[in-house]
């Protein structure tokens, strides 16, 4: 049975770390446990110990009775999803919450690759596959649960739009149930403290005999040298996950036209990244995420993408004190555009990579200039910052380091061509009008929905109004000599404790963004949005409808609770790594 669909999997794993007193160190399925050719897995611990919640910023949010209808829009979100049975009843709010206390228990998602065929000397060349592998399998500890996961399968089973064929099987000594789809395989285990699906039966078999205790002496993941790299980065959170990338040859299929997809991640040297792993921890009244790719940080690799990092980033410079968040990356383009290249010439049919040729010749005749140098115009860096405390989208600048003013300028006019609709010069800065919508005609002009750019000796900064960015640049102006006059206390300080060269920094101020005025504009744009389709659907005296979420939740509750968050990325010989808190 399927019980955790994609879309609301990131939702799920939130709503388990924070619901619910109960505890549970060990997953149901640890690494040591899983066989060695698991590509991918991402266990959920259980709840936190309720000591945590007293002291966690986030599970005090959490618990706030004021955050009843966030919560109460999580669950629904949770709930609502695709191939159900319209015409059958949906979850009261009492009945979600009661099954989200499923999440309370820890649980374990994972990926097995498809078990290498044995060949023999007299042994025929296996058939093709009738079915694309799924090694997907999901276990979870139905510890004090029991009735409550039966009657949720139940449930979900009966809001199915098809009605499954069931039969029941044995697999490994173990009762299992065979769920038959048009769409599919499910198989599905429930014994002893654990449940357990998959969609293929070998997968089942495996995890079956290692939950059972069948496995003794056999390989694990947990052995395997990917993982035993990754070790530094996994263990003490309350979520983990780890992933193997280079099986990710094995997971994506060739299309149906013939594109081949492992001469691709070849040309990209894939192999050089070995795994995408971390965890969520709980660090007093911090909530942490802690990550990294790792592998071999070579020239020629997709490490490329990241540069050498820098101290302060010179966006820096931009920031004004009143900021209310901001987020930098800086990225080597040119590196990567010759890994990207290298990958467009495989990805090409035999006797056709001067394709690729071809199309830099293309865009070289759009540009006025080969890729390779107008990216050499780009300093890598690109960072944002929102300037107003009600979160305005019109008040977010987005900067974009630059080398050369002039050929930037030139570029931006070979891009955007009729677009730009008005160019003027305030002493070493160019202000441009960029319109997103029509063009200019020899019949006359029809553009609408305006963006606007200044262009400065080393940035582009684009925002929704003209006046956003005049006040940036005259803050600017303004400010002292100090490279980042703006950034927060809170910021300085987890500045210090990252790395002296950065690839990525960032933060939010929860404690200067006007909460009841951000409900309030949410509010007003919830009105005008549902009276545009009421219009739309001639329903002109229909009042424009505004989600519960809005007019019931109380904004005071999120600066209650939450203070600051900050983050950052590095690179080094291992690979990049990234670091994110919440307090």
């Amino acid at each position: 049975m399927r019980i955790i669909h994609l879309r609301g999997l990131v939702v799920a794993v939130i709503v388990s770390m924070l619901f619910g007193v109960r505890t549970s160190a060990q997953a149901p399925l640890e690494p040591a446990q899983m066989p060695s050719r698991t590509s991918a897995y991402l266990i959920w611990r259980g709840t936190p110990a309720a000591d945590a919640r007293k002291t966690n910023a986030l599970l005090a949010l959490w618990d706030d009775p004021d955050f009843a209808p966030v919560r109460a829009a999580m669950f629904e979100n949770m709930t609502s999803q695709s191939g159900k049975d319209a015409s059958k009843p949906i979850l009261t709010r009492e009945e979600t919450e009661q099954y989200s206390s499923l999440l309370e228990n820890a649980f374990v998602l994972g990926y097995l690759n498809k078990p290498e065929a044995k060949m023999t000397a007299s042994a025929a060349p296996p058939k093709p596959s009738e079915h694309p592998w799924n090694g997907l399998f999901f276990v979870y500890d139905r510890t004090g649960k029991e009735s409550l996961l039966s009657k949720a399968v139940l449930r979900l089973r009966g809001q199915e739009k098809e009605i499954p064929k069931i039969s029941e099987i044995n697999v490994v000594g173990v009762p299992a149930l065979k769920v038959e789809r048009t769409s599919g395989v499910t198989y599905w285990v429930e014994h002893g403290k654990y449940a357990a699906s998959a969609s293929e039966r070998l997968v089942l078999e495996d995890i079956l005999a290692r939950l059972e205790g069948k496995a003794a002496g056999a390989a694990s993941l947990a052995q395997s040298e990917a993982y035993k790299e990754a070790l530094p980065q996994l263990g003490g959170g309350v979520v983990e996950f780890f992933a193997r990338i280079p099986n990710l040859k094995n997971i994506a299929p060739d299309s149906a036209s013939g594109f081949k997809v492992a001469p691709v991640l070849d040309a990209m040297k894939l192999e050089a990244i070995h795994s995408f792993c971390g965890r969520v921890i709980l660090d007093g009244s911090k909530t942490r995420v802690q990550g990294a790719i790792l592998g071999e940080a070579a020239s020629g690799t997709l490490f490329d993408l990241w540069g050498d990092g820098r101290q302060s980033p010179a966006s820096l410079s931009l920031l004004p004190p009143s900021a209310i968040s901001y987020s930098e990356t800086q990225f080597n383009l040119v590196a990567f555009y010759g890994v990207l290249m290298r990958a467009v010439t495989a990805a090409m049919p035999p006797g056709q990579q001067s394709g690729a040729g071809m199309i830099e010749a293309l865009a070289q005749s759009r540009l006025g200039m080969p890729i390779s140098e107008a990216l050499g115009l780009l300093s890598g860096e690109f960072a944002s910052m929102q300037l107003s405390p009600t979160i305005d989208p019109q008040k977010v600048v987005y900067v974009l380091g630059i080398r050369k003013k002039p050929e930037t300028v030139k570029l931006i006019h070979t891009i955007f061509s009729d677009q730009v609709t008005s160019e003027r010069n305030e002493g070493d800065t160019t202000f441009l009008k960029i319109s997103l919508k029509g063009g200019q005609g020899s019949a006359g002009v029809a553009q609408w929905n305006f963006y606007h750019l200044a262009v400065t000796p080393d940035f582009v900064l684009a925002a929704g109004r003209s006046e956003t960015l005049h006040d940036l640049l005259a803050a600017r102006s303004a400010a002292s000599a100090d490279p980042a006059p703006g950034a927060a206390a809170p910021f300085q300080a987890a500045r210090a404790g990252y790395p002296d060269k950065l690839d990525g920094l960032n933060y939010f101020d929860f404690q200067k963004v006007d909460w009841q005025a951000v409900k309030d504009r949410w509010v007003q744009e919830a009105k005008k949005a549902s009276a545009k389709q009421n219009v739309s659907l001639s329903q002109k005296n229909v009042s424009p409808k505004v989600p519960d979420l809005l007019t019931t939740v109380n904004p005071q509750v999120f600066p209650r609770h939450l203070h600051f968050m900050a983050g950052a990325s590095w690179k080094d010989a291992k690979g990049i790594h990234f670091d994110q808190w919440l307090e």
